[in-house]
């Protein structure tokens, strides 16, 4: 018994000696910022959305669905000009920067153009925290059709993917992605 909580103890010291290091790689340039430092919010943040997936359509189940028309427009416009701001951030910076469509080199520079890339990729990832409402709206609207799992899939993870890019990759060939997602949701929520 002694020795499997030994065991059990040193790989709980060895597993947190290894977040650690990991932190120690994180990017300077987003440190403080709100929701970066920790990972914390993000997990509390995705296993409540993955809470109110559960109980929500159960909740509904009585009851009659919501019409949601005077939220829904302002969200969407909202939606799509935050991602418009994203996606027209990122194109300007990382084309002043001459960056490579095909394979950028992470750079840990504070230069003008670089910290506008590390913030429209913060404002991304905030932005797939503000995604949850979408599911939030099928629930409401009781749209159980439109709550696939790879709907809340997508949503519960891209969340958490992009802390991961917030906090050790906001420049590089991360700001592709981003910026072409972008670009969708803006014909998406316009739409």
């Amino acid at each position: 018994m002694s020795a499997l909580l030994n065991s059990t103890q040193s790989m709980i010291h060895e597993a947190y000696n290894y977040y650690l290091w990991t932190l120690s790689l994180a990017d300077h340039r987003t440190r403080g910022w709100p929701l970066v430092d920790s990972p914390m919010p993000t997990v509390l943040y995705t296993a409540l959305y993955l809470a109110i997936v559960r109980t929500g359509p159960r909740l509904m189940k009585n009851r009659q669905p919501f019409r949601l028309t005077w939220a829904l427009i302002p969200y969407n416009l909202s939606m799509a000009a935050l991602n418009f701001y994203i996606a027209s951030e990122l194109l300007s910076a990382s084309t002043k920067l001459k960056y490579s469509y095909v394979c950028q080199p992470i750079t840990r520079l504070s230069h003008p153009e670089e910290l506008r890339i590390a913030n429209a990729v913060w404002w991304y990832y905030v932005s797939k925290l503000i995604e949850f409402c979408d599911t939030f709206f099928f629930i409401l609207r009781k749209k159980e059709n439109q709550l696939t799992f790879l709907h809340v899939y997508h949503h519960s993870t891209m969340f958490s993917l992009w802390w991961i890019g917030i906090k050790w990759v906001p420049s590089g060939s991360t700001f592709l992605p981003a910026m072409a997602n972008s670009f969708i949701h803006v014909l998406m929520y316009t739409y």
